[in-house]
């Protein structure tokens, strides 16, 4: 299958400061990449280096077939870009934030406004359309922002952090819409920090740090690097946790995870059934528990393995200085 995107080797240096080196990505036509990392990874850096804002110090990359540094101008008509931040104008109506970005593409009055009312629609903001923005909530900012960056159907479609601060609610809406569009043909580069999106939505991973690539794959393929299914047991006194230590590592691969304050003892066990041999073992050494089960790794495990560090709270999940993306570039836009 044809690779929408592909990065190899970028580099981008700032004054002491290497935000990417020497980063490698593809994301396949048609399907969804998730760019995983920690604030400062090199995320956005990267995003604006493929969407023409910012230009790579070395390395390669094209998105659609182009070159984004030899020909930065095809490269911008062949995609959209939402950022971190709802980039719409508050003191314009929802319908002439969309009618003005189909005029920046060049589709002309009659094509702009067709569009315009045709997105409203499918991302139901219809009832609001004619209301100005300022009144918007966060949520219809954020579908707004998305259905911008569709304004010219682009092939090719960059999500820098798409559901940052919206609620349970809005951030299904988004996730939905976000299938839709994969489901139509579009290719999707999303960077998050929200890992269960990452593993809803994404058809491969990749998990960055300090500006390197550091794991892509599947998720289950990312789960299963760092050791397949996992025995969780809950001790009814955490004063037993050496001793069921001792008992149930013969069982498992590696050494077991003791958590005194929860009570809990964690051991990796490949994808063996070992539940109920588990429950027996401890029984007959008398070491009473309150909950037992096997269970998958989770993206936040893989994280953690990975880069030495649980994904940051919701709260945390922004990005500042150099690595804020700046607004969908336009045909027209200079480059910078």
């Amino acid at each position: 299958m044809t690779d929408a995107v592909v990065a190899e080797g970028l580099v981008k240096r700032y004054p002491g400061v290497t935000a990417l080196d020497g980063l490698d990505l593809h994301v396949r036509q048609g399907s969804v990449s998730a760019v995983l990392g920690p604030n400062g990874a090199g995320k956005t850096t990267a995003l604006r280096i493929l969407t023409t804002l910012l230009r790579a110090d070395a390395g390669h990359a094209s998105v659609a077939g182009f070159d984004v540094a030899s020909r930065p101008q095809a490269v911008r008509q062949v995609i959209g870009v939402s950022g971190q931040y709802a980039a719409v104008d508050e003191y314009l109506t929802g319908f002439e934030n969309l009618d003005m970005v189909g005029r920046l593409y060049h589709l002309g009055r009659g094509r702009s406004r067709e569009r315009a009312r045709e997105l409203l629609a499918r991302f139901r903001l219809d009832e609001g359309g004619d209301r100005v923005t300022r009144t918007y909530s966060g949520g219809m900012r954020r579908r707004l922002d998305l259905a911008a960056a569709l304004m010219a159907h682009p092939p090719v479609l960059f999500l820098d952090e798409p559901t940052t601060g919206l609620d349970p609610r809005s951030r299904a809406d988004m996730w939905e819409i976000i299938r839709d569009l994969v489901g139509h043909g579009c290719s999707l580069l999303l960077t998050t920090q929200n890992l269960e999106e990452a593993d809803l939505l994404a058809d491969e991973i990749v998990v960055i740090d300090r500006g390197s690539t550091i794991a892509a794959g599947t998720a289950d393929e990312l789960k299963d690097q760092i050791g397949g299914d996992r025995l969780e047991i809950v001790l009814h006194e955490a004063s037993d946790l050496p001793r069921a230590a001792e008992v149930l590592r013969p069982m498992g691969i590696g050494e077991p995870a003791l958590d005194d304050r929860r009570r809990r003892l964690q051991l990796a066990v490949g994808r063996r059934q070992v539940l109920v041999d588990a429950v027996r073992r401890l029984d007959s050494e008398q070491i009473a528990l309150t909950d037992a089960g096997v269970r998958r790794p989770t993206l936040d495990d893989v994280f953690l393995a990975l880069t030495g560090r649980s994904a940051p709270p919701e709260a945390a999940r922004s990005s500042v200085g150099p690595e804020r993306p700046d607004r969908t570039p336009t045909p027209d836009r200079a480059e910078r």
